[in-house]
């Protein structure tokens, strides 16, 4: 069973950079699509940036410009290159992966992903 690593969180000021990784145990080739959620722990997870098997990439409205998710399979890896951070996106960042197909529409539901990391903190100050 694939199990995922989140690390790279911290805390930084509004202006600042952050790169979150996320290691998987198995081939990240196995998934169709691995995604970067933020939320509060037992909250409500929504997406903020995925990336498909065939490389193809789609982020939410506010971190456009801002964040790059990037995958490296040779390291079943999984990254998150987030600048201009703003106070906002402070939430707990949690790395996802699905193996079963999904439409593109869907990659932000969170209920499709059966495997997740346990998160890593960003806390942005103003």
């Amino acid at each position: 069973q694939g199990q995922l690593v989140e690390s790279g969180g911290g805390s930084v000021q509004a202006g600042g950079s952050l790169r979150l990784t996320c290691v998987a145990s198995e081939d990240t080739n196995n998934y169709y699509y691995m995604t970067w959620f933020r939320g509060p722990p037992g909250k409500e997870r929504l997406g903020v940036a995925g990336i498909g098997l065939d490389g193809w990439t789609t982020y939410v409205d506010d971190v456009k410009g801002r964040f790059t998710i990037s995958k490296d399979n040779a390291r079943n890896t999984l990254y998150l290159q987030m600048n201009s951070l703003k106070p906002e996106d402070t939430a707990m960042y949690y790395c996802a992966a699905v193996s079963h197909y999904v439409g593109r529409w869907a990659v932000f539901s969170a209920g499709e992903y059966h495997y997740w990391g346990q998160g890593t903190q960003v806390t942005v100050s103003s």
